[in-house]
């Protein structure tokens, strides 16, 4: 283990002790052999400094002083108040976009060097107070010499370390899991980590946030739906983003939304209709849609626009990924339990053995009770833990390549929640769902697959015609013999003239001692023939 993530470990003890974070633990309804083991912790009899704070800015506090992925963490907690109490959702929703910014003059430092230029060189006014600051970076506004209003995103310093020592200890506690639970297994809880570790490095990458801005910019342009900022790519850089400036009212802000008229059951079926577009029109989806990165339009409170920034997390599916969930949200739509249960067996999600019936069975327990209820009324905390209770019976593992899908969905489920309680989110869904299954057996479709399939003819008869070219001539690609390499080839043909002489002399010696040439005694000069012959005449 790194030096540096034992003392990231040490850090993290201090914080938790600093605020006192095991209060939390201590307050659930724990067994007693365990609350009494905060009568041996030292830290206990220790004066407490943090006293006066309310538990919720304690938690905002200490997963602030944690760094990014702690950060990352509260933002998600803070779409659940089905989950959380009320004072400790308030205080993570700060997390968002309120982080204490860092200095300025080291953001301007930062930009100037990404840029290769001045500040005053490329934009006519540059506002040094942050507009907002997050986990990763802090948004300045700003304004560029030919007029157009933007804001510059520049990345906080230091991250990468203390990012890969949290994902030390995170790779740690996942490998550990693995190996003492077989129910930590089914979960996959390294590939988990593996695949976070991926998305959060891309995430300090600001290019690769303005190419995904750039292709959601171009799958909704036009709609009524989405806008999302331009990009001004002249001037971007892996730490810096530039973009459009937008403005809006936050999606949560619900008073400045009721004040304008926002039609809030259309803004909730708006943000559904989004999220299935994405994933299904487009397989390209905005993984990051915690409420202080998507903004509402002030245009049309009628027909209310969403605005979406930070596309520094986005998700992708395959061909076969979204017609697996395809199928089995429709078949939930349709409460055809057997045929989620046939496609969980089919895709290879749960063992092949797997009684059909019983899985049938266990599903509808689950799922049954979700139907024909507002969003208010349904509590997805009971379905995910009777869902894991299914899981470990049945062997279902989670596949890690969904991990992104099963975060968004909790983001939309939290601002559903907030924006319009009586929404259905199963009768809002279903209509698209419906739509997208008949449009892939549409003639439009299977003509625009057919064609994808010509295009591919070219291809396919070369990679025939090399593999027929491979089995005719088998050894072609084998590395030529040593001696082929050394261009010693002269001297095996020397040797192949010596043994067709000697083997001439000893036939020629033979007939004239009256040997046929057919006796035993006459094979050692075929064998010298034969071998003489072939040294002379090879390649």
């Amino acid at each position: 283990m790194k030096l540096l993530a034992v003392r990231r470990l040490f850090r993290i003890q201090r914080v938790v002790i600093r605020y006192r974070l095991d209060d939390l633990l201590f307050a659930l309804p724990l067994p007693w052999w365990m609350k009494a083991t905060r009568f041996v912790m030292p830290w206990r009899l220790l004066p407490r400094n943090n006293a006066e704070l309310p538990r919720g800015a304690r938690l905002r506090l200490a997963l602030q002083d944690l760094g990014p992925i702690f950060i990352k963490f509260g933002q998600i907690l803070s779409t659940r108040r089905d989950l959380l109490p009320e004072d400790i959702a308030d205080e993570l929703m700060l997390l968002q976009d309120r982080v204490p910014p860092f200095d300025p003059q080291v953001a301007i430092k930062l930009i100037e060097e990404q840029l290769g230029a001045k500040i005053s060189e490329v934009f006519s006014r540059f506002d040094v107070t942050p507009l907002a600051s997050a986990s990763v970076a802090q948004v300045h506004a700003a304004q560029l010499k030919s007029g157009e209003e933007v804001v510059v995103k520049v990345v906080r310093p230091g991250l990468k370390p203390i990012i890969g020592q949290d994902l030390a200890w995170l790779f740690i506690l996942a490998r550990t899991a693995e190996r003492m639970s077989a129910d930590a297994r089914l979960l996959h809880p390294v590939d988990v980590v593996a695949d976070y570790e991926k998305t959060i490095y891309d995430e300090l990458d600001l290019l690769r946030e303005a190419a995904n801005s750039s292709q959601l910019r171009r799958n909704f342009e036009g709609s009524d739906l989405l806008y999302v900022p331009q990009v001004y790519w002249d001037w971007c850089r892996p730490k810096v983003l530039v973009m459009e400036r937008i403005y809006g009212i936050q999606v949560n802000d619900l008073a400045t939304l009721a004040d304008q008229r926002t039609d809030m059951k259309l803004l909730a079926e708006r943000g559904v209709e989004i999220f299935f577009t994405q994933v299904f029109r487009d397989s390209f989806f905005h993984a990051d849609m915690h409420p202080g990165n998507i903004f509402v339009s002030t245009v049309n409170p009628w027909s209310p626009q969403y605005i979406a920034i930070d596309c520094g997390i986005v998700g992708s599916l395959t061909p076969e990924d979204q017609d697996y969930l395809a199928r089995n949200l429709f078949a939930f739509f349709k409460r055809d339990y057997r045929r989620v249960a046939q496609l969980h067996i089919d895709s290879g999600w749960v063992p092949a053995e797997t009684k059909l019936n019983e899985f049938e069975a266990a599903i509808r327990t689950v799922c049954e009770p979700i139907f024909e209820k507002p969003l208010k009324d349904i509590s997805f905390g009971q379905v995910l833990m009777r869902l894991f209770q299914t899981a470990r019976r049945f062997n279902m593992e989670v596949q890690p390549q969904l991990v992104l899908l099963q975060k968004t969905l909790l983001n939309i489920e939290g601002l559903g929640r907030q924006l319009y309680p009586d929404l259905d989110l199963w009768s809002t869904a279903q209509p698209f769902l419906e739509r997208w299954m008949r449009d892939r057996v549409s003639p439009k479709t299977l003509f625009g697959n057919l064609q994808s399939q010509v295009e591919q003819i070219p291809h396919l008869a070369n990679m025939t015609r090399d593999l027929l070219e491979r089995m005719s001539q088998p050894h072609r690609s084998d590395p030529p013999p040593p001696w082929r390499e050394r261009g010693d080839g002269w001297a095996l043909r020397l040797l192949g003239s010596a043994l067709l002489a000697g083997g001439a002399v000893m036939a020629s010696t033979l007939v004239a001692e009256g040997t046929a040439l057919v006796a035993p005694l006459a094979w050692p000069a075929w064998i010298m023939l034969v071998a003489g012959l072939y040294l002379v005449i090879r390649r």
